[in-house]
Formats: structure tokens, C-alpha cells, sequence
């Protein structure tokens, strides 16, 4: 059976971290953040992890992270 490839796009969003979560940075803190508040803007800039819902996909694009 042959490797499989990375998803080399998926492997720059997403790490894995030692417990076996998959973090990621959240989307919206890039531009038009005049209209958020301090506290959404903080909110923001903490690390997310993925969801049960999505864990099985984004591990099937970055098995050997």
C-alpha cells in the first residue's frame, strides 16, 4: 500500500497537539475590526481546536502531523 500524501494546505492551518487534538488559529482578525468589540477581538485571537464533527476529515488530510 502506497504513503499517503499530506494535504500540504491543511498542514499549515492545523497541528496536533501531544494529547491528540487538532488546534487551529480562528478566522476574522484580519480587517473590518472596528465594529468589534475588545472582548470579541480577544476572543479571537486564542487558539480554537476542531470540532468532534470535523475531527475524522481533517485528520484523513494530515496523517502523519
Amino acid at each position: 500500500m502506497p504513503k499517503m500524501k499530506t494535504n500540504k494546505a491543511a498542514a499549515k492551518r492545523f497541528r496536533v497537539t501531544g494529547g491528540g487534538k487538532i488546534k487551529h488559529k480562528k478566522r476574522g482578525l484580519r480587517h473590518c475590526l472596528e465594529h468589534r468589540s475588545k472582548d470579541a477581538k480577544r476572543g479571537l485571537g486564542q487558539i480554537g481546536y476542531v470540532s468532534d464533527a470535523d475531527y475524522r476529515n481533517v485528520r484523513e488530510l494530515i496523517p502523519y502531523k
